[in-house]
């Protein structure tokens, strides 16, 4: 079974085991909840506070060399999705990021990590803000354990950039999805 699992997938029995104890909570976010009005964006109609929540994780797999946190809503009514957030080259040592940690005037992300710009066309966190009507999207809050010290990516790359060497670089991920509609 651990040939198997090492020669289809790059992945260990020990990692495997490891690995499934990878986890992220909030105390702004519930999994499975509804966004509070803090995470929602203050713009194109909504009227949120716009702030990054809160996020902490641990259990990350053996080898984590360094992480990266996305926010997704999968619901969007772009054919691709929304990107609300990512931000790469998180030291191994970070295992937690303040509320508002992803706003140009909110506390700074640990050394060396950046953000990437978001579908609103900005370098920062932006919440939540789903057509009126439509039902409640759903929001993925992602800490990925990449293999890598650091991803070499421009400050201005696209999230299928940002996507593609996240996939091609984590050896596990920590998920969270909380829900909001108006």
């Amino acid at each position: 079974m651990s040939r198997l699992l090492t020669s289809l997938f790059g992945l260990s029995l020990s990692s495997l085991v490891c690995a499934a104890g990878f986890t992220v909570s909030s105390p702004d976010i519930t999994n499975g909840g509804q966004l509070k009005s803090a995470q929602v964006f203050n713009g194109f109609g909504c009227e949120g506070g716009n702030i990054a929540p809160a996020l902490s994780w641990s259990g990350e797999p053996a080898g984590t060399r360094s992480f990266a946190v996305t926010v997704y809503d999968p619901d969007a009514p772009t054919g691709s999705g929304w990107w609300h957030w990512q931000a790469v080259n998180l030291p191994a040592t970070t295992h937690a990021l303040p509320a508002g940690s992803g706003q140009k005037t909110g506390p700074a992300l640990p050394a060396g990590a950046m953000q990437t710009r978001n579908d609103y066309g900005q370098a920062e966190f932006g919440g939540a803000c789903p057509p009126k009507g439509d039902k409640p999207h759903r929001y993925i809050v992602t800490v990925w354990a990449l293999k890598v010290d650091k991803l070499d990516l421009p400050a201005d790359a696209s999230a299928a950039l940002v996507g593609y060497n996240l996939n091609a670089n984590a050896l596990d991920k920590a998920v969270m999805t909380a829900k909001y509609g108006r």
